[in-house]
């Protein structure tokens, strides 16, 4: 019985196979067309077969382009891709190229958002993923006991203050020791007049510093003040290289290893010197895994463009 139902199953498809080899098109010259699976001619008027509705029609053979329904049928026999085969072909290779400008790939089924943001590559137990950094405010702490002994000490010595996160560690913790940082920022933040777009900064200006940890918290720069008011900033500043890519991003890869510790993406403003908010994150091969990580995504098997 289990064999009589597999024939039956594969007579089936095979009829169906058939039905599709069978079917043609009558080509109109208006640009439509009607599926068929036969017509014939009959004075002036051709008579077909609807493959949609296998019912007999018929209609004027003037209204039927007979040299464009020749050469489909013809090169669909051949088994070349139908014309709409081809555009559809093309409007998705028009839809691929324009993802990949706005979402370009970092790693096989990894792809950055089109909305924008900051962005770590890590490794985790050998897979890939993307961890949206979020932003955190430095506090500038004044160390104003430390400032009053240094001017009793010497008047015309300058005041420190220190740029501090809370808490010894951040919440991303990176695995591998060489993570890629990936900053997009303009598609969060269009300059809305012409005054503005005058004052944005270099693509470049994204930096990663090393954290000193200091009585629970994270220090991520100082701020030197002196005796005449001048401010200077101090960073520990990691060497690193950053590489302009499509849709206003920008990969921000360290020079070396990153030893395990804190850290932090920061922005240098200028003159204004850096900005109070960074995006921070740690590296520890032994942490446990990022729970908001981004994963690859099996279907997607386009191959990451190098920059």
């Amino acid at each position: 019985m289990r064999l009589k139902w597999l024939i039956l199953i594969l007579l089936t498809l095979e009829g169906i196979s058939v039905a599709q080899q069978l079917t043609k098109r009558l080509i109109l010259k208006d640009g439509s067309y009607q599926a068929t699976t036969k017509w014939e001619l009959k004075g002036d008027r051709v008579r077909y077969m609807s493959a949609e509705r296998n019912e007999w029609e018929e209609m004027p053979k003037s209204l039927v382009d007979w040299d464009a329904t020749g050469k489909y049928n013809s090169e669909r026999a051949a088994g070349l891709p139908t014309p709409e085969a081809v555009e559809l072909d093309k409007e998705l290779e028009a839809e691929r190229k324009a993802d990949e400008v706005h979402s370009p790939h970092v790693a096989p089924g990894l792809r950055l958002p089109e909305e924008g943001g900051i962005m770590l590559l890590d490794t985790y137990q050998g897979q890939p993923q993307l961890i949206e950094l979020g932003q955190n405010s430095s506090d500038l702490n004044r160390n104003m006991k430390g400032n009053i002994l240094k001017g009793a000490v010497n008047p015309l010595g300058s005041a420190k203050q220190t740029m501090e996160l809370q808490e010894e560690h951040a919440k991303v913790q990176a695995h591998a020791t060489l993570p890629s940082i990936y900053v997009n920022l303009e598609s969060q933040d269009q300059p809305s007049s012409p005054q503005e777009t005058a004052k944005v900064q270099p693509w470049d200006r994204f930096h990663i510093v090393r954290a000193q940890l200091k009585q629970g918290k994270r220090i991520v720069g100082d701020v030197k003040i002196s005796a005449i008011g001048k401010a200077k900033q101090e960073q520990k500043m990691v060497a690193t290289t950053a590489v302009k890519l499509s849709g206003n991003w920008v990969k921000i890869t360290p020079d070396k290893p990153l030893d395990p510790g804190e850290y932090a993406v920061v922005e240098m403003l200028g003159d204004e010197g850096m900005n109070l908010f960074v995006w921070d994150f740690g590296v520890n091969p032994n942490a446990k895994a990022n729970l908001m990580a981004t994963k690859p995504d099996s279907t997607d098997t386009a191959t990451p463009a190098k920059p």
